[in-house]
């Protein structure tokens, strides 16, 4: 506390958001290489199949690298006096966010460890957002384009748990070739951070950060080649934290309820391509197979990194139309940044899969 006293009125704000990103990306950087000996050493790799991508069987621990960067980021914010400006239930809202990351993280690492059943992972998720829930973590109103503020009044339980259980099922399948949940993830969590500064939510984007700084560390040994997944671990604790940190910077900040689904509109738009195409074919919507939009764009003749960049600069488009979305002045700019990268990556996809 006497550090935070002594540092808090010295130290300007853009210098938090360098440390957390830079202390995440230092942990992850160093922590990956030891997980990767350890799970070797005791057999936690995930083994290929007619459905993965992968050939050689690759560790799956990732997401432990992950979770401690982000968590020693947001530590040491705490410890230095970033978020010594925060009212107290802004401090519980943080708090709250992290013990319920630590939560989804835990069911996804045991799952990773143990292979749960699905019955078993989607129990643990509610029951864990609805803890969430119950301090205060939720979504009691959305803002709707020519209605306004609509109060959910009951509702917010059933659409809170929605919410958090969806994020968290579609970053997790979206997790099909290197580097991609990673990347996307950390797209979608920068456009936040942008989002939450210009709109006044400090606290929020500052946690954001940190797990940008873990993602980008990540995505050094994720990408592809990669020699190291992320895990049920990694995507439970990220879809999660997207989830919860949409609701705080997002939802309650007044926004359109579109400015949230376009932040992560190619997880969730994949994962509802997959469930429709599934029930199509009378089959589980849990039951693994290569409907994913990744799948598609390989079966057309896009190399893995290709495929991998595309989608990146899908999501990079598509969530820049968040800033137009939201009352924000310039939005337009990130759109115009945006669109000549999707239209060159677009272009490039095009002229592989017409040569293939």
């Amino acid at each position: 506390m006497a550090l935070d006293l002594l540092l808090w009125p010295f130290i300007p704000d853009y210098f938090f958001y360098g440390l957390a990103f830079a202390s995440a990306f230092g942990v992850v950087l160093a922590m990956v290489p030891l997980i990767r000996g350890v799970a070797i050493h005791g057999g936690h790799v995930d083994l290929p199949c007619d459905r993965k991508v992968h050939q050689i069987p690759m560790v799956r621990l990732g997401g432990l690298a992950i979770f401690v960067g982000t968590m020693a980021a947001a530590l040491c914010l705490w410890r230095v006096g970033g978020f010594s400006s925060l009212s107290p239930s802004e401090h519980k809202e943080i708090l709250v966010m992290l013990l319920g990351g630590s939560g989804y993280f835990l069911l996804g690492f045991l799952d990773d460890l143990y292979t749960l059943s699905p019955k078993v992972r989607l129990v643990c998720q509610f029951a864990i957002a609805s803890l969430v829930w119950s301090f205060g973590l939720r979504i009691d109103f959305i803002t709707v384009p020519g209605i306004g503020i609509v109060h959910l009044a009951w509702l917010s339980l059933p659409i809170t748990l929605l919410w958090i259980a969806g994020t968290v099922n579609a970053i997790n399948w979206l997790d099909g070739l290197d580097g991609l949940a990673s990347g996307v993830s950390a797209i979608s969590t920068l456009i936040t951070v942008g989002i939450c500064l210009l709109m006044g939510e400090p606290s929020v984007a500052l946690l954001a950060m940190c797990l940008v700084g873990s993602l980008c560390g990540f995505l050094i040994y994720n990408f592809n080649p990669a020699c190291i997944f992320m895990g049920d671990g990694g995507s439970y604790f990220i879809g999660f934290m997207l989830a919860v940190i949409s609701i705080t910077g997002l939802v309650k900040g007044a926004m359109a309820v579109t400015t949230p689904l376009m932040v992560l509109a190619v997880p969730i738009f994949d994962m509802a391509l997959v469930i429709v195409s599934r029930l199509l074919r009378r089959k589980s919507p849990f039951e693994a197979d290569k409907s994913h939009l990744h799948h598609r764009l390989l079966k057309v003749g896009l190399p893995h990194r290709l495929t991998v960049l595309f989608i990146y600069a899908l999501s990079l488009w598509i969530g820049s139309w968040a800033f137009t979305l939201a009352p924000i002045p310039n939005g337009l700019l990130a759109l115009l940044v945006a669109t000549p990268i999707f239209g060159v990556t677009s272009w490039q996809a095009w002229r592989v899969a017409r040569i293939s």
